[in-house]
């Protein structure tokens, strides 16, 4: 076995190392765990550096040659061949050995302050204080009290009355308000109205659950996904292309990426409470859920069924079609969905009753731009409605069979 080189134990060289490792190795590759392919902490003690050489630049060609630590490799791997760098300089390599070589230094240790069990000092000093205010309050009280009970006593003795005048009586406010038909009928027709409001309010919202957000059986976080990793939403929810739904993604959609995605490596939102762990965890319930075995990459087989809860949902007697404004309208999902790519808990951003559709029906225009099947009716009605733009209310976008059927 050959050392490391000096040059490659430098900061620079781990630095130049890691840049590399995660474009190039990262995808299969893993530090301290196996992935796709093994792990390469400590590589450099378990093969020559010269045959590193070979086999990363040419893997293929030393299978080929009867290499027995290559075909030993290969026949551990289920026969999956090890892309081969041919641009990768000797220097590179060192560099991701380097790399791989690395280990961060223990954090050190700080010095902590012991903390005695019981009250400290200051809790004393203010447990003090309140009960000493709270002993003058008494003591007032008291003194109020007795002064009360002298004066009423000297008075008794000089035979002085000393209790206030007697106020004439006057209609208690409930008595005259009855007495009043006009106030009476006033108070009625005040109290029928408001009611009426608030009843009506309150069933204009039955069935509107905007703001509902739901706690799914798997943590799955649209700020992270959409937002920071910048996934196109249709990647995911694909049916929305040519299907009415948008349709829940199945599992094997997320496996494409956390095959060899197994923790969480992004920031954490302590002010949220989401920690790296936090979110690793919900990595692994996924792998329960799929039945992956991230010890040998492989499926066993025994998989668990996702209770997803939905959040978006239609009356029966309503007809959406996700494709045609998706596709044919070329509508964002943001505009019915809001930000996902901030939503770190996915939740029903827009109202979605009839007036809020029929709203968006009378201010969107048709996209009739190359569309030989628009052109013909798109003169008809602009000369119709004397307009250049036809918004989907002129092209019959109010027509009650359009959404109920």
């Amino acid at each position: 076995m050959t050392s490391l080189p000096a040059s490659a134990q430098s900061d620079d060289a781990v630095q130049a190392g890691k840049k590399l490792f995660n474009a190039n190795c990262a995808a299969c590759h893993k530090l301290n765990k196996r992935a796709v392919g093994p792990a390469l902490r400590g590589i450099s003690s378990k093969y020559d550096r010269e045959w590193l050489y070979s086999w990363i630049k040419n893997s293929t060609a030393m299978i080929k040659s009867g290499d027995a630590q290559a075909v030993a490799i290969y026949e551990e791997y289920n026969g999956s061949v090890m892309t081969s760098f041919p641009q990768f300089s000797n220097d590179d390599i060192d560099n991701i050995i380097a790399y791989t070589d690395y280990v961060p230094p223990a954090p050190a240790m700080t010095a902590t302050v012991p903390v005695v069990s019981g009250q400290t000092s200051g809790e004393i000093s203010n447990s003090i204080i309140l009960v000493a205010l709270a002993m003058v309050f008494v003591v007032l009280v008291i003194m109020l009290f007795l002064v009360q009970r002298t004066l009423i006593r000297i008075a008794a003795a000089s035979g002085v009355d000393i209790t206030p005048p007697q106020k004439p009586k006057r209609t208690p406010l409930w008595q005259a308000f009855i007495q009043n038909q006009f106030l009476i009928i006033l108070s009625v027709i005040l109290l029928l109205l408001s009611s009426a409001y608030f009843a009506y309010g309150f069933l204009m919202q039955v069935g509107v659950d905007q703001g509902y957000m739901p706690v799914q059986p798997i943590h799955y976080s649209h700020k992270i996904h959409a937002g920071a990793n910048q996934i196109e939403c249709k990647y995911c929810h694909s049916s929305a292309r040519v299907s009415k739904h948008s349709g829940i993604p199945s599992l094997n959609v997320c496996m494409n990426c956390h095959r060899n995605i197994a923790e969480y490596n992004g920031e954490e939102d302590l002010e949220n409470g989401y920690t790296k762990d936090f979110y690793t965890k919900e990595i692994k319930k996924l792998y329960t859920a799929v039945g992956w075995d991230e010890t040998n990459q492989q499926y066993t087989g025994e998989t668990q069924p996702v209770k997803w809860v939905r959040i978006h949902n239609l009356p029966d007697f309503v007809y959406f079609n996700h494709a045609q404004h998706v596709e044919v309208g070329e509508i964002a999902c943001q505009k019915c969905h809001g930000p996902v790519e901030e939503m770190e808990i996915m939740y029903q951003y827009s109202p979605l009753t009839m007036g809020w559709c029929i709203n968006c029906h009378r201010e969107t225009n048709v996209k009739v731009e190359n569309n030989e099947y628009y052109t013909k009716i798109h003169e008809a009605l602009s000369k119709k409605y004397g307009v250049e733009k036809l918004t989907v209310a002129q092209m019959g976008g109010l027509e009650c069979g359009k959404c109920h059927y």
